[in-house]
């Protein structure tokens, strides 16, 4: 039987004093969030073409792949901190204040004429958004305990995978229009969004977690707690490998489909963004469902799932990458986006179950860290294979390897007893 944890912090005690449906009214504030937060950093890739028409100084892929992967370096480094603040501050402050930067960074960006001001604009575009993804999650999971974690990481979730896909849409704003006005429009949506979040949008917490006490005192000691713990440093391991090939897919795959298919950036940019991200919905929301049913006869149920589903990438990666035809692709990339989904579901549910309430943000920002600035050297590597005209083909099929040891390690992380005992789920 599985009960609701006895939960172990400030924070958490003061859940109750939430109405029910506040819970879920939480996902849903923070959908959209989530869902511009990918879009924002997602038009980029869609838009290739029509940005390195419109500025000469983007000389050549190796150099466009630097622009996403400064966003991704910059991101990477910062989200360590910007978990910690979450961990340590009022989450709802960091998380608006985060969208409103990156929302006006967004729309700068609209203004770029040079690679040098694109630079600038991306990396404090991913400095902003490092604070957002950490804060949400543990603030997510600190309102949804135990029965329903998985579900409401996977609704929120989806709302990454709605950004995604929505992303593509710049590629036809950039045919029919202008690539700066996708920076503009979604931009100034994010900024009037952050006012509505800072009317509706409550932390959990009656008190900041800054407040003289054991949270503070908890909160202050997270990084030599996770980084001393065997179990949190090999769940950063499998957070990292798999998520190498998601980032090959996010920012690689339309250039894949249009060299490869002979297809014009917007049907590319659809394309590389519809069938993945609704595919990833569907996996998102089932590997939710599955993961916290099987907590129900195994503290172990959330890491089986996920692994399930990392399992699934790794066929999916090699048929995308050796598609002979577009119907293939589409065939490998439906199927990966299944697996994909179950993986990212998980991943804050499982660390749940490896650090207290008052680490969670913090722990997810040092595996963003670790994740985001394997992926950005990895994009680099492949836009560098591509001025040598090697296909990114080969790219995927190497992801592909590198995600079936990430689904053998997974399953060698063990939830923490005293951990179950003090904020996660439990087994009676």
């Amino acid at each position: 039987m599985l009960e609701e944890p006895k939960l172990g912090s400030v924070s958490e005690s003061l859940i109750s004093d939430r109405p029910a449906g506040y819970t879920w009214l939480v996902v849903g504030l923070l959908f959209p969030v989530a869902l511009l937060n990918y879009l924002d950093r997602m038009m980029l890739a869609t838009m290739r073409a029509s940005i390195r028409a419109d500025i000469p100084t983007i000389a050549n892929d190796r150099d466009f792949a630097l622009l996403m992967a400064l966003f991704m370096w910059t991101y990477a480094i910062v989200s360590p901190m910007g978990g910690f603040l979450g961990d340590r501050c009022n989450r709802r402050y960091v998380i608006i204040g985060s969208l409103f930067i990156w929302s006006a960074m967004t729309f700068l960006t609209g203004w770029a004429e040079t690679f040098r001001q694109m630079a600038w604009t991306r990396a404090v575009m991913g400095i902003s958004e490092a604070f957002y993804m950490p804060t949400a999650l543990a603030l997510i999971a600190e309102y949804h305990p135990g029965r329903t974690r998985s579900r409401a990481t996977a609704v929120h979730v989806s709302g990454v995978y709605a950004g995604q896909m929505l992303g593509g849409l710049g590629g036809y704003i950039a045919d029919t229009s202008s690539w700066r006005n996708a920076f503009y429009w979604f931009g100034a949506a994010g900024l009037i969004y952050a006012v509505v979040l800072l009317l509706f949008l409550k932390d959990n917490r009656g008190q900041s977690v800054g407040t003289p006490g054991e949270p503070d005192r908890q909160t202050s000691r997270a990084f030599p707690a996770l980084l001393g713990s065997s179990g949190f440093l090999l769940l950063v391991l499998y957070f990292t490998l798999p998520a190498v090939s998601g980032w090959a897919v996010k920012n690689w795959l339309p250039t894949f489909l249009a060299t490869a298919f002979n297809l014009k950036q917007g049907p590319a940019g659809m394309s590389a963004t519809g069938y993945v991200t609704m595919a990833c919905v569907i996996g998102a929301l089932l590997g939710g469902a599955f993961a916290d049913r099987a907590m129900l006869s195994t503290r172990r149920g959330r890491i089986y799932v996920s692994a399930a589903g990392t399992f699934l990438c790794v066929p999916a990666l090699l048929i995308l990458g050796n598609a002979g035809s577009m119907a293939i692709a589409i065939a490998g990339m439906i199927l990966f986006g299944v697996g994909f989904g179950a993986f990212d579901a998980n991943n804050m549910p499982i660390l749940c179950q490896l650090a207290r309430p008052e680490h969670r943000g913090t722990g997810y920002g040092i595996m963003n860290m670790v994740s985001i600035g394997t992926g950005a050297l990895f994009t680099v590597i492949a836009g560098a294979m591509r001025d040598r005209n090697i296909s990114l083909g080969i790219a995927f099929s190497a992801s592909a390897l590198v995600a079936l040891v990430g689904a053998v390690l997974v399953l060698f992380v063990k939830p923490s007893a005293e951990v179950n005992n003090k904020g996660c789920t439990r087994i009676a």
